[in-house]
């Protein structure tokens, strides 16, 4: 039995052969679409991450530093308002209170230390805040979405005890 050219030629042998091939040059258009559309997302997330840095770098230098100069009641506050400096040194956040801006009164408050990759480049921030309704300013620390309430105890800061705590939810709930 022999084949002839037309038979090899015919529109419905053609299809089933070019089919396979048509299915393959597809799927690797697919795969390599994929590919380009990952290389394309990891390129913009360390786009966006070296920005992120190089923000932080302006706005906090390195090592990361914040600053606040506000008046806490402190007996030293008669020559100036109390300086208060919260800085990351090598993921060990370390806040220095300046009462009345007299450096030889300087008070160290040590906080904790920070595990995990780059967490020498997070930024700590600082506010002031009646946090226990005691007419004093309390020293609340953010670090990334967390913050740590140092209680203003009249002559220093200090970090809020159980029963504090559980006041001043008392007092949040009330608001």
């Amino acid at each position: 039995m022999a084949v002839t050219s037309r038979e090899i030629r015919s529109p419905r042998r053609m299809s089933s052969i070019a089919m396979p091939r048509l299915a393959l040059s597809n799927s690797a258009y697919i795969v390599t679409g994929l590919l380009a559309i990952l290389a394309v997302y990891v390129l913009v997330s360390a786009f966006i991450s070296w920005g992120q840095t190089l923000l932080d770098d302006w706005q906090y230098g390195r090592p990361r530093t914040f600053h606040l100069i506000a008046e806490v009641g402190r007996p030293e506050e008669t020559v100036g308002p109390t300086r208060l400096i919260a800085m990351n040194l090598d993921r060990q956040v370390l806040i220095l209170e300046i009462p009345g801006g007299d450096v030889t009164k300087t008070r160290t408050i040590v906080g904790p230390y920070l595990v995990g990759a780059n967490e020498d480049l997070t930024p700590i921030t600082m506010r002031l805040t009646d946090m226990n309704g005691d007419a004093m300013l309390d020293l609340v620390v953010g670090i990334k979405n967390e913050e740590i309430v140092y209680l203003n105890r009249g002559n220093s800061f200090g970090l809020v005890t159980a029963e504090e705590r559980q006041q001043i939810l008392r007092q949040l709930k009330g608001r």
